[in-house]
């Protein structure tokens, strides 16, 4: 449950928009490996936490790991004609270490993981 306390912000359009706490809600922040297997269904977003010196806040953060040599990319029930795979599929492992010797400027490793043009991979 949130603590009614402002700190969580999220990047839109350049921006840091603060977040404002619901009462009796929490929030769910979805990440990048999220949005690969929901097919952009679920969007992750850019976000941070700022410090209230005047008011206690509590976050708590829970990740998952899935098995490095494991393969991800969209849900195969969430690609259709229709809905094309927005996203390519790679090795965990490869994922990873794209995703954490990027440069924290510019692009985000979610847009490298794009197919281009909607149609096939151009891997």
């Amino acid at each position: 449950m949130t603590s009614e306390v402002e700190g969580l912000q999220i990047r839109k359009s350049g921006k840091w928009i603060p977040v404002k706490p619901l009462p009796d809600s929490f929030v769910v922040n979805v990440g990048d490996m999220s949005e690969i297997v929901t097919n952009g269904i679920y969007r992750s977003t850019y976000h941070r936490a700022t410090v209230n010196s005047m008011k206690d806040r509590l976050s708590m953060a829970t990740f998952y790991s899935p098995n490095l040599d494991s393969e991800m990319g969209p849900a195969p029930s969430l690609v259709t004609p229709e809905t094309p795979a927005q996203y390519r599929r790679i090795r965990v492992a490869e994922f990873l270490k794209g995703y954490f010797s990027r440069v924290l400027a510019g692009k985000s490793y979610i847009d490298v993981m794009k197919i281009q043009n909607g149609g096939g991979e151009d891997n």
